[in-house]
């Protein structure tokens, strides 16, 4: 008998009338049972955390970093526990969810260190003008109010830190809505949460489904929301309640640039591992996952064999497998909906080089090559473990090919020539742009967010502290400066 996994209102375990049931996307296996919050007890947590919002906000430095310290110590301690959990609800493999919770751990301590010295305050002297004689600003920064965190699937537990951390960090109370696909690592959270000292309605986490998700948006009470999802999704919440702030982490269709410089054999293995690694890893879902290769014409033909080998050399299988690179898509509908992409590119005339071929929720690691211009392959986010590969002439129309697409997340430009590397920081339209590797990597502690339809906002300990913050001046007057 599976055991129903309680959700988290103002600080304490609650249980509702309906229970949500958490499957594998592997084996279909159930992996628990969570109970649904009722309306009432949703409109208790709201409430709860609307009438706490100045004690926490009031609430010392110390005592927030040492709950934030404590999350990130009982991470460590649970580790292979937790990584299991990812693995069954997420179909991830179990050395992407290893690496999950470490990441996870490192955000809640980075937390605990931002909230020590956060909100020193900026003095300015304003007697630069003879009517501030005397005078002295002393800006500070203060939270919003309470934050609507959204989460995704895709990275169940740490997504989820991304969202909690910050704002306990500040001081502002927050609900959480785990995805419903993957709601038992967010629990997690709220275990870890529920042993420390926190102010009761200072959190909860909430696993409601998405059809209640637009009256918490709605919510007056909720004045900040910080939404990863789709950019559909995140664009309807934004266009629905345009006076609240809102924070989005959307899609993206991330480009990987081999210039010409990038020649040596050594390079290429490199290139060719790194763009087979992470246009699989988490199955391809993944915002900033290697969906294009773009590489320059005097190293193509030597680099897309090299990829083609590295990409079939991925182990799919079983993700508890150790051994496993590639497991499941999050469902079978998500498998589908790659393989109808990838068949609508090859029937427009593009070539299959490896993959291509779906069993249940698990699709092959796919390349192609010659995909039509207007393909959905080309213009959307696969979401996938599918890399398409053009050539291009020169570094002017590899920028150009990057910059062709509605979306501007991040980018990966192989080269070795510092200039070059500005260059690129310079013309790419992009939240990030890694130099020396694909465009998958992300470093918790750093601005992290994207440019045209790939968000707004940036996400990062202390950016989204910044984002969930405002500043206030205090001006003192008479002082002898």
């Amino acid at each position: 008998m599976t055991s129903t996994h309680a959700f988290w209102l103002a600080g304490r375990q609650a249980t509702g009338e309906t229970v949500l049931d958490v499957t594998s996307p592997w084996d279909g296996r159930l992996v628990g049972k969570v109970s649904v919050p009722t309306a009432d007890q949703v409109e208790e947590a709201v409430a709860a955390a609307y009438a706490v919002r100045d004690e926490f906000a009031a609430t010392p430095a110390h005592v927030r970093a040492a709950a934030l310290d404590h999350v990130s110590k009982r991470l460590v301690e649970r580790t292979e526990e937790i990584a299991q959990l990812i693995s069954a609800e997420n179909g991830k493999p179990i050395k992407w969810a290893r690496g999950e919770v470490g990441r996870a751990v490192s955000v809640f301590r980075f937390a605990a260190e931002e909230a020590r010295r956060f909100n020193g305050g900026e003095a300015q002297r304003l007697d630069t003008d003879a009517g501030g004689q005397g005078r002295l600003a002393l800006t500070r920064r203060f939270p919003k109010g309470v934050v609507l965190g959204i989460a995704p699937f895709n990275f169940p537990l740490n997504l989820c830190a991304h969202k909690i951390a910050p704002a306990i960090a500040v001081g502002a109370p927050i609900i959480l809505k785990p995805a419903p696909a993957t709601p038992l690592s967010g629990l997690i959270l709220g275990e870890l949460l529920a042993e420390t000292d926190l102010p009761a309605g200072s959190w909860s986490v909430l696993t409601v489904p998405n059809d209640q998700m637009p009256a918490l948006v709605q919510d007056e009470r909720l004045p900040v929301i910080s939404f990863t999802g789709s950019d559909k999704v995140g664009y309807a919440i934004m266009d629905s309640v345009p006076r609240k702030h809102c924070t989005l982490e959307l899609g993206g269709n991330g480009a990987a640039v081999v210039l010409a410089d990038f020649a040596s054999e050594q390079d290429l293995d490199w290139a060719a591992t790194r763009i087979a690694t992470f246009s699989n890893y988490q199955g391809g879902q993944s915002c900033i996952s290697v969906q294009r290769v773009i590489a320059d014409a005097t190293v193509h033909d030597r680099l897309l064999p090299k990829i083609v080998a590295a990409v079939e050399a991925q182990v799919t299988g079983d993700p508890s497998d150790a051994a496993t690179d590639v497991g499941p898509l999050v469902s079978e509908d998500a498998a589908k909906r790659v393989e109808a992409w990838v068949d609508e590119a090859v029937q427009g005339g593009a070539k299959l080089l490896a993959g291509g071929k779906r069993d249940g929720a698990t699709y092959a690691p796919t390349v192609l090559t010659d995909v039509p211009a207007d393909a959905t392959l080309a213009c959307e986010e696969v979401f996938g473990p599918v890399l398409t590969v053009k050539k291009v002439d020169g570094e002017t129309e590899a920028f150009a090919a990057v910059n062709d697409s509605k979306y501007g997340l991040q980018a990966g430009v192989f080269t070795h020539d510092v200039q070059t590397a500005f260059r690129a920081h310079r013309a790419l339209e992009v939240g990030g742009v890694i130099v020396g590797d694909v465009p998958s990597y992300r470093a918790d502690q750093m601005p992290y967010g994207g440019a045209k339809q790939s968000g707004v906002g940036r996400e990062g300990v202390a950016f989204a502290m910044d984002d969930y913050t405002y500043e206030r001046v205090l001006v003192l007057t008479g002082l002898a400066l």
